[in-house]
Formats: C-alpha cells, structure tokens, sequence
C-alpha cells in the first residue's frame, strides 16, 4: 500500500527541526515523578514557554511508563519535541517496540525521538525477572535492537495482514518521521559512557549521549558518580574516533546531574560534595560539563564554552531542575542569536 500525498508531507512539516548539529543549541528536562493530568500538562506547558526544546521519559520501575507519558506531554503542547532518555533495550522485545514507537510518532505528529541504552540497574532487572547479562552482552542486544527496528520501520507491514489492510483501507502502521534507523524511523539518541555503547552511538546514532553518571569502579551496578571534564574530554573523543566522517553531523548531548543557581560558587560546591562524597574535588565539580553551578550568566557562559571543548549542544536537565535552569536558556539564546 503506498502512502498518501498528505502522510508524505507530515514527514516533512513535523519531522525534527533543522538545525546545524555542531553550533545550534537544544534543551531539555526528563520527567522524575508523575504529577496529576492538570498539573503535568500545565508542567509541559510552561517547559515550552520557557523556550525547552524536548521533554523526555526515562524507563525505570517505579516511574512513569514512557510512551503514553510522552503522548500526553506532546498533547499537551504545540512544538515540544519528546523522546526517550534512554529506553533499556534488554527489557523490549523489538517488534513490540516497533510498535510502541511507531504508535507513539504518529499520535505525537512526528515529534518522538528515541533514545536507546543497555541499562545500568542491576536491582530492576532482578525485580522484572528479566536476566541480567554480561555488559558486552547487553551492549550486543542494544544492537541487535537498534538493526531489527530499522529493519521493521523499513518493512512494508506484516505480509499476513496485506489483506486485512486492502480490504478495510487501514495505513500500515510506520513512524511518521524517517530520518533515524537507517531514513526508516524517528532520530535515534544513544547514550552511556562505557566504550562498547559510545561505540554503537557512534556509528548509527542521530543524537550521542555523553552520560555525565559514571559507575563507581568495585561498587555494585548503577552506583554512579558524577563524572569529571578529563573523562569527558576522553569519552568525547573516543566516540569522536569512532564517529568518523559522521562526528560532524551527529549533535552531541550531555545529561546534566545538577544545577545550582548561586552567586558563590565555591561556597555552593564544597555544601555539594558534603552530600556527594569525596568522589571529585571542587574545582573538578566546577569543571565538570555535567554540573552546573553558578549564576546565570556563568552557567551560560559555561555552556558556551562546552561546546568549544566538547561539542556539546544538546542538553538534557533533570526535572526537578527545569524552572531554575530556564533562564540559562534565555541567556544562551541572546548570547548566540
């Protein structure tokens, strides 16, 4: 069955904004507690007045189930793009998956953008009953992952329903937007920190994720740590390497852990590091790309100066942060026109 003149042009109209990937800058928050319909909505709402780009959904036990979070949040909103950040592909069974995000693209009018990961939380993966696996392992299943739903979302439907289809004019169920997974699917974030998933980020990612939470070495997993700018530097430019010709035209995305709006910074880090430990010093919290602490116009300042170090332009806050942050956001977009 073919798709229609007007299908055709949605791809077009909705699909993700243009941008220059290595200058343009794009924010956003991820959900931590699901509030009542109202309040999440007016929540979006107010996220998109204050000039956020993205709203994403993480998939944790215990939270909010992402896809109808993100149906609700882009219902909620005229322009908010909304995403996964990340989805733990070892607990998905790929072709309902597919499902899930082709569902999710059309009912969102083509804002979705999915971001994979192999998960960190060794505890949800015991409470799912679901085999917790080697990292290479699930790094490997991360791939087979992102490949088969590429194949699916390139597919012309399931052949055992053609006739179904003729008979009542029923549209075979495809993402809307087909510029990630191969030009089949909606643009495809991949995030993580360790070698093997910068790796695959690096060479079928539209969007590299960076993190910013780092396993603390002999701790059980999903014990992180704020990770430092050395190990950013680093991380950044093995996947770089990895990257290629591609490392100019993928955007580069950093997770922010914290952000704290304070006129003394110093003062302000030493209170942090009392609650995150002897982790990292000071000043490497002050450096590090994945906290922000300072005034607005420092942390602006900051983000300017991320993107000459790291490339990075895509940012991601944790909700609880997404009012404080918003006038950084502001402050950035004067600055760079």
């Amino acid at each position: 069955m073919q798709r229609s003149p007007s299908a055709e042009l949605l791809v077009i109209v909705q699909g993700m904004p243009e941008h220059d990937p290595m200058t343009d800058f794009r924010f956003s928050y991820n959900i931590f507690g699901l509030e009542e319909p109202m309040a999440f909505a007016e929540t979006c709402r107010r996220a998109e007045r204050y000039g956020y780009d993205a709203v994403f959904a993480a998939d944790h036990l215990g939270i909010a189930s992402p896809f109808p979070t993100l149906v609700a949040a882009a219902q909620a909103t005229e322009r908010l793009r909304v995403g996964t950040l990340v989805l733990n592909a070892p607990f998905w069974n790929p072709a309902l998956l597919a499902r899930e995000i082709a569902t999710t693209d059309v009912l969102t009018g083509g804002r979705l953008e999915v971001g994979l990961g192999a998960g960190h939380m060794k505890w949800e993966f015991d409470e799912a009953g679901i085999e917790w696996e080697s990292f290479g392992s699930r790094a490997e299943r991360l791939r087979a992952t992102i490949d088969e739903l590429g194949r699916l979302f390139a597919a012309d439907g399931y052949e055992q329903q053609a006739a179904m289809r003729e008979n009542f004019d029923i549209p075979i169920l495809r993402p809307v937007q087909r510029s990630g997974f191969g030009g089949y699917g909606p643009p495809l974030i991949v995030g993580g920190t360790g070698d093997r998933i910068l790796q695959i980020a690096a060479e079928t990612a539209d969007v590299v994720g960076i993190a910013g939470a780092f396993q603390v070495k002999g701790q059980p997993p999903g014990t992180l740590r704020i990770g430092t700018a050395a190990e950013a530097d680093e991380r950044v430019r093995y996947a770089r390497e990895r990257a290629g010709d591609r490392a100019d035209r993928v955007q580069w995305h950093a997770l922010v852990q914290l952000v704290v709006i304070t006129d003394d910074r110093a003062a302000a880090a030493e209170k942090l590091l009392e609650r995150l430990g002897s982790t990292m010093t000071a000043d490497e919290l002050l450096e590090t790309p994945f906290a922000f602490i300072g005034s607005v116009e420092q942390i602006a300042d900051q983000v300017l100066r991320n993107r000459e170090r790291y490339g990075f332009t895509y940012y991601t806050v944790h909700g609880p942060y997404m009012d404080a942050f918003a006038p950084v956001i502001e402050r950035v977009r004067s600055a760079t026109g």
